[in-house]
Formats: C-alpha cells, structure tokens, sequence
C-alpha cells in the first residue's frame, strides 16, 4: 500500500486513508494496514462500480440489490404501464428494466434460489405491464402466451452474457483468464463445497471448462455452442 501511495503521489494524485478500504476473505485473519500511521478500515462488504463485493464471495446479495433497484424502476414508470400498446411496454421494459436488473450478471454464480429470485421478478414485470393483479390468480404459462412467448427470456439473456463474457477472457492472456485458471494452494475447509463461477458454464454448454475454453477459440463454433445452449426446446 505504501508503494501505491508512493508512485500515486508521483502522479499528483493523492490516496485518502479515510476512503481506502481494505477486505480480507472470510477465511484469512483481520489485517491491519497503516498509512503514515493511520489505519484503513476494514469491511466485509464494498461496492464497486454499483455492484457490492462480499468478503465471503457469496453473490446472492448483489443479484437482491439489482433486482430492487430494478423493482423499484418499474414503479416508478407506472404511467408508462398503462398504455394500451403491449409492444410498446415490452420494447421499453427489455430497453430500460432488464438492463437495471442484468448490471455486472457476468461475474454472478447462480443458486438455485436465485435463478427462482430472477424468475418471478421476470413475471412480475410482465404482469405489471398487462396490469394483472396478484388476486387474478392467473398461472404464468397464460400470461406468456398472451405476450405471444414460449419461455421466460430473463435468465436466458443473462446465461448469453455470462458464456459471452467467458468466450472472450480465454480467447485472451490477461489478468482476469489467470484468475479463472489459476489454483490456490493449500487445502479446502471441512464442508460442501460452494458452486462455483465455472460450474454454470459447464452446466449450461453441457461439457467441461476445459472442452469449453478450447472450443471458445473458434468464435463461429462458440457462438454456435452458445446458441444452442440458450435456444428453447420443445417439451417432451
């Protein structure tokens, strides 16, 4: 930290003690870090960039933010909903809701509780838009039919993003493809072990990391494997 401060100083520019943060994982010891003698606090939680960073890694409360924030949107364009142009609603709903919602979903690792969390804030918006009260008691497969769509689109553009964003770190030698190949020393904790980044990539194409990162390399394959990874299938 002293040789951050010392070529930012350098550069005229000065590093505050009272905004640095310092974030340990939740399985290394507190630190102390000083700065000409002042100690920097230390979090468990630190948004960057609008996304929040959890000392534990875990996601879920990033993913709950963004879904709020983008509830709350959607109130506030009520005025909006209750135009008689359905098309309309929908251009604007993908254009300006689901982007809210989807900010920085590259970098989530999806539970099950969560994709279930994406999914009714999905049909939520889109029982906001045909101005269908909770007490209609109408299944979600009626109102996607009246939207003229066979599936929930949400968390299909959310997994295009995420394959997305992999194909293009390790079609590339830099800092974030070291990061997802690399492996940590030591020994794991007691425990089942958490889900992790790659595990949905694996999933969702249907073969290894490995055969993925490989494959990545032709991007007219990838895109392809990628397509049909998204793409609806028939029931049955």
């Amino acid at each position: 930290m002293q040789n951050v401060k010392k070529f930012s100083q350098n550069k005229n520019l000065l590093l505050n003690a009272k905004k640095t943060k310092v974030m340990d994982s939740d399985k290394s010891p507190a630190s102390s870090i000083l700065i000409d003698n002042e100690a920097l606090e230390n979090v468990t939680h630190f948004n960057y960039l609008g996304a929040n960073i959890e000392a534990d890694g875990k996601i879920t409360p990033d993913i709950r933010k963004r879904l709020a924030i983008a509830t709350s949107k959607l109130k506030s364009m009520i005025n909006i909903w209750k135009s008689q142009s359905t098309p309309l609603k929908m251009r604007i709903l993908k254009s300006c809701i689901f982007p809210v919602a989807t900010y920085g979903c590259e970098t989530w690792t999806l539970t099950k509780k969560d994709v279930e969390k994406i999914d009714a804030f999905e049909m939520k918006c889109y029982r906001k838009i045909l101005r269908i009260p909770w007490t209609a008691r109408r299944p979600n497969q009626s109102i996607l039919q009246e939207l003229g769509m066979k599936e929930r689109q949400l968390l299909k553009n959310i997994k295009q993003l995420k394959l997305k964003y992999f194909g293009h770190v390790v079609r590339h030698n830099n800092l974030e493809k070291l990061c997802l190949e690399g492996a940590v020393e030591g020994r794991r904790g007691r425990g089942r072990p958490r889900r992790r980044w790659t595990q949905d990539i694996s999933d969702w194409l249907g073969f290894s990391v490995r055969e993925a990162s490989i494959l990545a390399q032709d991007r007219d394959g990838f895109r392809s494997a990628v397509w049909e990874a998204t793409s609806y299938k028939d029931p049955p």
